[in-house]
């Protein structure tokens, strides 16, 4: 790892240089007069003084040259619809979306919420916000109304961008009437919403704010809206995500180091080049579908796949489908639709030409061993864990392709990346921890370009929330655990908040899980901690089969249970076996694929599991309460 590892030292040791060279990347309409202020720890402003522009970098720059390739390739498997926009098309519907906002009155530092499903739209209007020096704020669709309401009174948009319905295994979900109990429990509401009617849903309309998208968009379909020259440190967008006291922290991102991160990652980290097709499956309400379906390809010249539908519809070899149809040379996904596909047909793996494909990527959980390997044997493709934050924009932990190749390891997320001054730190102490010894994943600032800037009108609570953990020193802390072997190969233990405390013996949930993913009898599971007047706390397992089955044969249940046990007892020792493992169908999770472990233990000590509107499968919900 000798060049990987002297890149790394050269972007932190010697980082104005680095980035300065790596600003190159991108158009600057007016260059930069200082690559870093860090004259006000903890916040960074990178490239002082430069003015440029994100859609003007993602969209106008490449006119030249790829005006008639691929840059937008939409796949509806929900509608059964394919649409490839050019370059030139998605600078022509762009250009529209841009005149509609500003026809309404958006201005540069204006706010804009998008509340759409995966559809074209949400791209063409995330661009042109950036276009016009708008500040969006793309929300999930399908939050429900509380929490929608929560981040327009927080980001006061001047415009709503929403639509009918979306479509989840091709069943219509109404978002207007959603948005219209948000908008009505709000104390500033929007002054106009603009509805993409996609005739999925009836919709009523307010008279004066609700206005179709449809006849905007030919009124301003020839239109020719100059680009808004930035301020590097700009505003581009606020995203939100879940704080621990209940209100959500809304990150805000800058411009000119958002785009200089984005650009670079797309070479180094993701082996991508102009004019190669870049497909993340992720939703563009969370930072990966923000970085990797909508800005990094774009910016970087290549095509990016947007997907509305499932990993499973109409069957489990979708996704393959579509990387032999586009060509795809690099699949983004996560770890939970990869153990969606163990559970089906295998054939379905090989059925599709995947020659295009370079590396597969799976980021926003932790990626187990075995499912790494599986996937990677069954298609002899390398597998990639990357490992990062909505926080910080980009990969903090992965392998770098474009840097140097490495022999990867199953379970580990491999090295930092450049840029990230990544430590293992001790919350006790404040002091760095050696090899193999348990820690605080945390990173030296100042952040790297793209990282957030602060929270959306609250600069205390970020340094609060992200910079106070450590006594004595001002780092930051993902609230991770972790620890860097002999090699220097990083693992990730899971969330510092997920910590198991069994008769004064801290227990990471991520280490049992491993354990209980090794059974070979095992898809996936999820352990708790719940609260026990003797331990303190006790470790509760639940674990979905690969043939449920077996539960039926006769004394199934227990001998599976025991095995299972003496497995962990094997690999953890005694302290972490779980006082129960139960056997369920599927787990509860989030649309984004996060297991709703807060739910589990709620419904484990008695107690009601709270706010489920992000929830899959409700019903899976019920198959805990009925095994406990």
């Amino acid at each position: 790892m000798q060049k990987i590892r002297e890149f790394h030292r050269q972007s932190v040791q010697d980082r104005d240089a680095f980035w300065a060279r790596e600003a190159q990347r991108i158009h600057w309409e007016t260059p930069f007069t200082q690559v870093l202020d860090y004259s006000n720890p903890p916040f960074a402003r990178w490239f002082v003084g430069g003015r440029t522009n994100l859609c003007y970098n993602a969209v106008d720059r490449w006119l030249d040259t790829q005006a008639d390739q691929p840059a937008l390739i939409w796949v509806s498997t929900e509608v059964e619809q394919e649409i490839v926009y050019t370059r030139a098309e998605l600078s022509r519907e762009v250009n529209a979306a841009a005149a509609i906002l500003q026809q309404l009155g958006v201005e540069q530092g204006d706010r804009v919420l998008i509340y759409l499903p995966m559809i074209p739209q949400a791209a063409f209007f995330m661009l042109a916000c950036a276009r016009i020096g708008a500040i969006h704020s793309v929300v999930f669709g399908g939050f429900a109304s509380h929490n929608l309401a929560q981040r327009i009174d927080d980001a006061e948009p001047r415009v709503i961008i929403s639509t009918d319905a979306g479509s989840r295994g091709g069943r219509p979900i109404a978002y207007k009437p959603l948005l219209d109990q948000a908008i009505a429990q709000c104390a500033h509401g929007p002054e106009h919403v603009v509805l993409v009617n996609r005739g999925l849903a009836a919709m009523d309309l307010t008279a004066g704010r609700d206005l179709d998208y449809a006849t905007l968009r030919a009124r301003h379909l020839d239109a020719q809206v100059p680009v808004v020259w930035l301020e590097s440190s700009s505003p581009s967008y606020i995203l939100y995500t879940s704080g621990t006291t209940g209100n959500p922290k809304g990150v805000q991102r800058d411009v000119g180091g958002y785009a200089v991160a984005l650009c670079a990652s797309m070479e180094y980290v993701f082996g991508g080049k102009p004019g190669d097709v870049y497909f993340s499956s992720s939703d563009v309400g969370w930072v990966v579908g923000h970085s990797y379906v909508v800005y990094g390809p774009l910016l970087n010249g290549q095509a990016t796949v947007m997907y509305e539908g499932t990993p499973v519809r109409p069957d489990a070899a979708i996704l393959w489908r579509i990387i032999e149809t586009h060509r795809v040379n690099a699949l983004f996904s996560a770890p939970t639709a990869i153990r969606v596909l163990k559970k089906h047909d295998p054939a379905l793996l090989t059925r599709h030409d995947l020659s295009s494909l370079d590396r597969i990527y799976l980021a926003g959980e932790p990626l187990d061993e075995l499912t790494g390997q599986w996937l990677s044997e069954a298609l002899g493709k390398p597998v990639i864990d990357n490992y990062w934050q909505t926080e910080t924009g980009w990969p903090i932990l992965s392998a770098q392709p474009g840097v140097e190749e490495i022999p990867p390891r199953f379970g580990s997320p491999t090295v930092p990346v450049y840029g990230f001054d990544v430590r293992v730190v001790d919350e006790s102490t404040g002091q760095d921890c050696g090899p193999n010894r348990k820690g605080v994943v945390a990173i030296e600032p100042p952040l790297p370009p793209g990282a957030m800037s602060t929270i959306w009108g609250n600069d205390e609570r970020f340094v609060q929330t992200y910079f106070r953990s450590f006594p004595g020193r001002l780092t930051y802390s993902t609230s991770d655990w972790g620890l860097v072997d002999d090699d220097g190969y990083w693992f990730i233990l899971g969330r510092t908040d997920d910590v198991i405390n069994v008769a004064g013996h801290r227990l990471g949930t991520r280490e049992i899980e491993e354990s209980v993913n090794t059974h070979p009898a095992v898809a996936e599971s999820a352990v708790v901690g719940v609260a026990d007047q003797l331990k303190g706390q006790e470790a509760m397992a639940f674990a979905v089969l690969r043939n449920p089955a077996l539960l039926d044969e006769a004394g199934g249940r227990d001998r599976l249970e025991a095995e299972i046990k003496r497995v962990i007892e094997q690999r953890n020792g005694a302290v972490a076996r779980p006082a129960r493992i139960m056997f369920v169908n599927s787990l509860p999770k989030t649309r984004s694929g996060k297991v709703l472990r807060r739910a589990i233990v709620a419904l484990c000590e008695g107690r009601d599991p709270g706010d489920l509107t992000t929830i899959e499968d409700p019903g899976a919900l019920d198959q805990i309460r009925s095994v406990l």
